[in-house]
């Protein structure tokens, strides 16, 4: 059983465990091929209301995945769970990709490229990508010191082996936590000690809002803090194109009205 590359052969019947990678796959013109998604996979909008939905991420729905008899199951180290991947690796090829930075997530769209027989299309996604952020022009002048949140009770964020982490560093933030691994639990005595120049708070996977702001700026009147879009710093695959616009044209003005 391998399911650390992807497996030979064009799959035909494709089900992806993995949002982003999803939006990729329609990206490289697969709609034919994928025959099901996870509730998580949003994008596109046509394939989230029109595919079968075979559970969550956390949780997929295993008599679904077999009535629709893949060929190929794309899984994620990180966003899916270790017993579902094994579980359905006895039954169908499953790739488990592994995106832990911007280098990473660009293997692994020429990866899905290759193993879908969509080597053009996906050069083309990763030329767009490259080409987006080559043209970032960064407003500060050196790094600004930043901690992300992405959830509440308790309050996590996002240590230096992260794809989140690579993301804010090629947007020209210092993570706070760089030296910490995966998705520490952080006190609010810990980031008033810290008092980094913006606190960020995810859209996702913790639904931060407006009245998260007011209850956090009491404990950290030096610091500023914004909203801002999960998808841009946490979806990796084709959504990466979007990410510089969003912080070229949404969050850099944002930063510097404050």
């Amino acid at each position: 059983m391998n399911i650390g590359q992807p497996p030979s052969g064009k799959p035909q019947r494709i089900i992806s465990l993995v949002p982003s990678l999803t939006e990729l796959l329609s990206m490289l013109n697969l709609d034919e091929a994928v025959v099901g998604i996870t509730k998580f996979c949003i994008h596109p909008n046509s394939w989230f209301v029109q595919k079968p939905r075979i559970g969550g991420t956390k949780n997929p729905n295993l008599d679904r995945i077999g009535a629709l008899q893949p060929d190929l199951i794309i899984a994620n180290q990180e966003e899916n769970n270790q017993s579902d991947v094994l579980s359905l690796a006895q039954s169908y090829p499953v790739w488990l990709t592994d995106v832990h930075d911007y280098t990473s997530a660009i293997s692994t769209i020429r990866m899905l490229g290759q193993c879908t027989y969509r080597e053009t299309e996906a050069e083309q996604v990763i030329t767009s990508i490259e080409t987006a952020w080559k043209q970032i022009k960064i407003p500060f002048p050196k790094p600004k010191r930043v901690l992300y949140l992405i959830w509440q009770n308790p309050y996590m964020s996002v240590g230096g082996d992260t794809f989140i982490h690579s993301i804010l560093e090629k947007a020209g933030f210092q993570n706070i936590l760089s030296n910490r691994k995966r998705y520490p639990v952080i006190t609010l005595e810990e980031m008033a000690d810290a008092q980094p120049d913006y606190l960020f708070l995810s859209s996702e996977p913790y639904p931060f809002r407006a009245v998260h702001i007011d209850d956090l700026q009491q404990k950290l009147p030096k610091t500023s803090i914004h909203l801002v879009d999960g998808e841009a710093f946490s979806w990796y695959g084709s959504r990466m194109m979007r990410t510089p616009a969003y912080l070229s044209k949404q969050l850099y003005p944002a930063l510097s009205a404050f």
